[in-house]
């Protein structure tokens, strides 16, 4: 046998087979049809008597807090960050190709420049409009991404594509797969805060931050600084002393009654969150006690705003989001817009009356949030916290026949991110000359969480929850880390 395995006869076949496979496997390389590396689910190890408990990344990340500014209505791109110097010269002519170009709400008329003037911005003179100024001096804060595209151009799916990479309901929102990932630095504050609007909900609703098929002890917890969390205070005719007592001998109570049972995961989680629910009561009133902020601080955000209460709500809700970031809510979802039946003032959705609408919104979101990343950065929590800004997708460059806004547009949209991680001043990506399509560097929302994710330390395509048969991910089977925006 030995002689056989050393012979010239076999030396010679096996040496030109090997070059030969190592050929083709070239060749195949070349032309990318070698099969892609799969690769394993990373679940996070979780104790049900402590899930909130901090978890390691998968890797190194560059973040440790996400904090999202949800303008919820699509808010335009083209009125905003989108500078597009055509629609200012083709304003009234029909956009190039559009014919009988049917969208959202029926026929789109002619291209309409936005009624809001860009000028240059910051040391790195990034073009944005008068709607926002007090965002736009920030602009070498931030990475601007302008070649966003979404699967739908209705809100409520919407919502839910940007908040759980689904359109359609029960599929966890991004903070549920973040606290599942990586719990939280704070045992007496939830993981993952929504802060609704002062006006509402988003369409959306609670999809924006559910469990979906996640344990529900990763859901968001909502609450804002007008609306504490319902049921937390204890009753006014009971001490401080005998509230602590209760808790304490029902604490030793579910003890005993898991020792019974030590192998009930879900016993042990529901214990869990009543206890955390226990030390909210300390723990919450103290982190939304707006008053305790200076006179200079209100002033900044705006909330001291006697004659716009809407925008001095807003801006409450922003101090309530940096004083939650400060400490160590690992992700905050906070809400501009709340959603309104018909052409009412609740959100950015301006299909009839756009600058009538947006006369009033801009205002309310741009001096809180632009205080709010000035805050995160002059308190140093900036280079811990990726902070978003995002919308459920773009609007139409066009503006609808017989009204004088524009419709949905999910071919086309911006986000931008700041802080933790990117770069900035920075702009990746690119609509067309109108700011209807994304052309250069197209990137999905799968693409987005894949890389809000990474900053993180996840791998996107790691982290999984096994559910009816299938490996879920927050990307779906989809979504490649945007590595331009990467500082």
């Amino acid at each position: 046998m030995a002689a056989n395995l050393l012979s010239r006869r076999s030396f010679v076949a096996d040496t030109a087979t090997g070059l030969g496979a190592i050929a083709l496997t070239h060749l195949l390389a070349q032309d990318k049809l070698l099969a892609k590396e799969i690769k394993t689910p990373v679940r996070p190890a979780i104790d049900p008597r402590q899930p909130n408990l901090p978890r390691k990344p998968h890797f190194a990340a560059k973040a440790k807090n996400l904090l999202v500014i949800f303008c919820s209505g699509a808010c335009s791109q083209v009125d905003t960050w989108d500078y597009k110097p055509e629609l200012i010269k083709r304003d009234g002519q029909p956009m190039p190709g559009s014919e009988k170009l049917v969208t959202f709400q029926g026929e789109q008329g002619s291209l309409v420049k936005s009624p809001y003037p860009f000028h240059p911005r910051g040391q790195c003179g990034k073009m944005t409009s008068d709607l926002l100024p007090l965002l736009g001096e920030l602009a070498d804060e931030m990475c601007f991404v302008h070649s966003l595209t979404g699967k739908t151009n209705t809100h409520g799916p919407g919502e839910m594509f940007m908040s759980t990479g689904f359109t359609l309901e029960g599929f966890p929102s991004m903070g549920a797969w973040v606290n599942y990932a990586l719990g939280s630095e704070n045992q007496d504050l939830p993981a993952f805060v929504a802060i609704p609007d002062p006006r509402g909900v988003p369409q959306a609703s609670v999809n924006n931050w559910g469990p979906g098929f996640l344990p529900a002890v990763f859901q968001g917890v909502p609450f804002n600084a007008a609306q504490p969390i319902r049921n937390l205070a204890r009753p006014a005719g009971i001490s401080a002393e005998k509230d602590k007592a209760s808790a304490d001998f029902l604490r030793k109570l579910n003890e005993q009654h898991l020792e019974k049972f030590p192998d009930d995961t879900e016993l042990a989680a529901r214990i869990s969150s009543y206890e955390l629910a226990a030390r909210m009561q300390l723990s919450v009133p103290e982190a939304t006690d707006i008053s305790q902020e200076p006179a200079h601080v209100l002033k900044m955000y705006g909330a001291d705003d006697s004659e716009n209460k809407l925008k001095a709500g807003f801006a409450r809700n922003c101090i309530l989001a940096r004083r939650l970031i400060e400490r160590g809510v690992r992700f905050v979802q906070l809400f501009n817009g709340a959603y309104a039946m018909g052409e009412g003032v609740g959100n950015w959705d301006g299909h009839k009356t756009l600058k009538a609408q947006y006369d009033i919104h801009g205002p309310i979101l741009d001096q809180p949030a632009a205080a709010l990343l000035k805050d995160l950065k002059q308190r140093g929590l900036l280079k811990d916290t990726l902070v978003v800004w995002c919308t459920e997708f773009g609007r139409m460059p066009t503006f609808q026949k017989g009204a004088s806004g524009r419709d949905h547009n999910p071919v086309g949209f911006t986000a931008w991110l700041a802080g933790a991680g990117v770069k900035a001043p920075f702009t990746y990506g690119a609509t067309d000359d109108f700011g209807y399509k994304s052309v250069e560097n197209v990137a999905t929302v799968h693409d987005f969480h894949a890389t809000l994710l990474h900053l993180l330390g996840l791998d996107h395509q790691r982290l999984s929850f096994y559910h009816n048969g299938i490996e879920r991910r927050l990307t779906d089977v989809h979504g490649k880390v945007i590595e331009g925006v990467l500082a």
